[in-house]
């Protein structure tokens, strides 16, 4: 068992290269998807039906494909339409297109908790259309919804490991790759669950930070 973990620190520099792309993957993935849940929340929120409609539709699509499904119709299906994406391109833009939906619910729902005479001061004070939006509605609603939006930053970082199965060099593709070559599934999968956890705890420890600062900005 010993040696296995001696097998595991042998092959170091893969491990790391395999961490590094997970932690890229992550941080692009909920850069954009919180940049296009922020776009999308006002939509949602939209006193027209229509637009309102189609958002939600959108929405509740990601909300019920599995994202292993939806990686497979990106990666695979959309070729034979003549879109040919790379393994990279089409991970990142199932993280995104998938988890920007869910960042859009998360900050609806903290929009729909706002008081309403935060938006009613803001008009009265002159503030209208994109100003209003940047500068009274979003920056409480993304402080409300920070632990949400924390663990829903833990969940793209579990979807990244689906990723491997479109051949993305991440941490568990570079993991299944060593215990394949190695036959030490226990040593090799252990290390990537306590790296994964080790990554979701960082993301828990600094939403928690930020969720307090938060809270003393309210009081």
């Amino acid at each position: 068992m010993i040696s296995d973990f001696l097998t595991i620190w042998g092959q170091l520099p893969d491990i790391w290269n395999g961490f590094l792309n997970t932690l890229i993957l992550v941080i692009i993935a909920a850069t954009i998807s919180l940049l296009m849940g922020i776009l999308l929340t006002p939509m949602l929120m939209s006193s027209r039906p229509g637009i309102a409609r189609i958002v939600e539709l959108f929405c509740d699509a990601m909300r019920c494909v599995p994202f292993l499904l939806f990686v497979y119709l990106i990666y695979f299906a959309l070729p034979t339409m003549g879109i040919r994406l790379s393994n990279w391109t089409s991970g990142v833009l199932a993280l995104v297109l998938y988890n920007s939906a869910y960042m859009a619910l998360l900050l609806r729902g903290a929009w729909q908790d706002l008081p309403a005479d935060t938006i009613e001061s803001g008009k009265a004070f002159g503030f209208q259309g994109f100003s209003l939006m940047r500068r009274i509605i979003m920056p409480p609603v993304i402080m409300r919804a920070i632990p949400s939006l924390g663990n829903q930053l833990i969940q793209i970082v579990k979807d990244s490991a689906f990723l491997s199965i479109i051949a993305v060099t991440e941490l568990t593709s570079v993991m299944n790759s060593i215990q394949s070559t190695y036959f030490i599934p226990f040593a090799a999968f252990l290390t990537a669950v306590l790296l994964y956890w080790l990554l979701c705890l960082c993301i828990e420890i600094i939403a928690s930070i930020l969720t307090r600062y938060s809270e003393e900005r309210r009081t």
